[in-house]
């Protein structure tokens, strides 16, 4: 095959890549409509849209669409979106397929954070209530992969170090978590149980305002090392002959990841295989091209998280399930393919 022929194959496979990486995004926003229609109050697609376009319907079904069920649609399409961009990048700097952030301890440490406020009422002093169990879930987390970075630089910073400092952190965090329900009284046992299962119903603006801040910081940056990311997936020897410094690269994608993960988790609770199906799935349609993979990532964990929105909504009649147990009913299947292929994402 002459250089000619092998680069417009070249340019033709990454024409099918943008054009798949399109595709997820399109369906991604159909995602969010489909969640918008559904609820107590069902809404015709046709009246949903002419709400959000401010055309003229009730007062009520403005309000439902507007002040409801939109913060609610579009915190699940940035939390997957988030989760599984984290997990695309963690799964790369660590050489594992099946790292992300709940299997790192950032959820575990998230939980515990959230149960230090509504167990003993310890939070950010001056800090308003309402912020309260967010916030002290995000410093928590944060903290969590800030140590896990400090104790990984200390013995080397290589990806086997990271994750067994991984989890020694989730069992060490999901241990002081147990001893916490166990004090706590029946009332806050049941507020605790509710957050660690994930749930949307608590966002507002506010909640959706940070975190698509915190992923607009981020974004460009993952993007930016997009290359490198492609190269350390050829091995680590390999990375550094092509003059990529891997130390850094990890340092900063990790740093990345805790802002996103962290965010996310503080945002909505623990909210699992997100960060492990999405890049996955996005991994088989686009490959190992970190400039395709990357954004293929985000708009699959978008999808994902959207449909398990509605999936909450629909699965029982007139019951709201926690959106983190319809995560885990979609994760489980893929975390047990992953397991049975013998190598997933190589």
């Amino acid at each position: 095959m002459s250089g000619t022929e092998l680069l417009d194959r070249y340019h033709r496979q990454n024409r099918r890549r943008a054009a798949l990486v399109g595709a997820m995004a399109v369906f991604a926003l159909i995602a969010v409509l489909v969640d918008l229609t559904t609820g107590p109050s069902g809404l015709p697609l046709s009246e949903t849209i002419r709400a959000l376009s401010g055309g003229e319907v009730p007062r009520g079904t403005s309000v439902i669409v507007w002040q409801v069920r939109l913060p609610v649609a579009i915190m699940a399409l940035l939390v997957g979106a988030a989760l599984a961009l984290a997990g695309a990048e963690m799964q790369t700097v660590l050489e594992n397929p099946l790292a992300e952030p709940f299997t790192l301890g950032v959820s575990a440490a998230a939980a515990l954070g959230a149960g230090v406020a509504i167990v003993l009422g310890l939070t950010i002093p001056f800090l308003p209530p309402a912020w309260g169990i967010t916030a002290n879930a995000f410093l928590f987390s944060l903290g969590a992969l800030g140590l896990l970075q400090l104790m990984g630089r200390l013995r080397g910073g290589g990806p086997e170090v990271l994750i067994l400092f991984g989890i020694a952190l989730n069992f060490t965090a999901a241990a002081f978590l147990s001893l916490l329900q166990f004090l706590a009284s029946a009332e806050d046992l049941q507020q605790l149980v509710i957050w660690t299962m994930g749930s949307l119903q608590a966002v507002n603006w506010g909640s959706v305002t940070i975190l698509a801040l915190v992923i607009a910081v981020t974004v460009p940056f993952a993007l930016m090392a997009s290359w490198k990311l492609t190269a350390l997936r050829l091995g680590e020897e390999q990375a550094r002959g092509f003059g990529v410094d891997v130390t850094a690269l990890r340092r900063w994608a990790l740093l990345r990841v805790s802002l996103l993960a962290a965010t996310a988790v503080s945002m909505v609770g623990v909210i699992g295989f997100i960060g492990l199906a999405g890049p996955h799935i996005a991994r088989m349609l686009v490959g190992e091209d970190h400039r395709f993979l990357l954004p293929a990532s985000i708009f699959t964990g978008a999808l994902l998280m959207s449909a398990a929105s509605t999936l909450s909504k629909l699965l029982i009649t007139g019951t709201l399930l926690p959106v983190g147990l319809v995560t885990s009913l979609i994760g489980l299947p893929v975390f047990f393919w992953l397991i049975l292929r013998g190598r997933p994402g190589r």
